[in-house]
C-alpha cells in the first residue's frame, strides 16, 4: 500500500511489510533522493517515487536507539564524564612538535 507519508530528516519510520524501522538522515530535493540508515547501520539511499511506493507509517525512536548510528561505547551517548582535559584542546599539536618550537 502506498504512503501519503513525507520523508521528513531526523524522523523515524516503520516499514509495515517488513516490520524494521528506519530512520532519515538526508532528503535531496534536487536529486529526488532520500537517505535512510536502517536501525542496523546500513545506510540506502530511495528515490522519492520509490519512497511513496513503500508501505511505512511513522514510528517512534527505539528504546535503544545506538544500533542505526554506530555508538558502540557507553560513553559515547555523551552522557558519562569523559577523562578529556581542557588543556588537551587548547593545544592539541603540541606533542608534534619538536622540544623549542613553542
Amino acid at each position: 500500500m502506498p504512503t501519503e507519508v513525507d520523508p521528513i530528516v531526523d524522523n523515524w519510520y516503520y516499514h509495515l511489510d517488513k516490520g524494521q524501522r528506519f530512520y532519515v538522515v538526508a532528503v535531496d530535493d534536487d536529486n529526488s533522493v532520500v537517505e535512510i540508515q536502517h536501525f542496523d547501520g546500513d545506510v540506502e539511499e530511495v528515490s522519492l517515487e520509490n519512497w511513496y511506493e513503500m508501505n511505512i507509517a511513522v514510528g517512534e525512536a527505539p528504546d535503544n536507539w545506538s544500533g542505526a548510528t554506530d555508538i558502540g561505547e557507553k560513553d559515547d551517548f555523551g552522557t558519562e564524564i569523559t577523562d578529556t582535559q581542557p588543556a588537551d584542546w587548547n593545544d592539541p599539536l603540541k606533542q608534534f612538535r619538536k622540544p623549542g618550537q613553542e
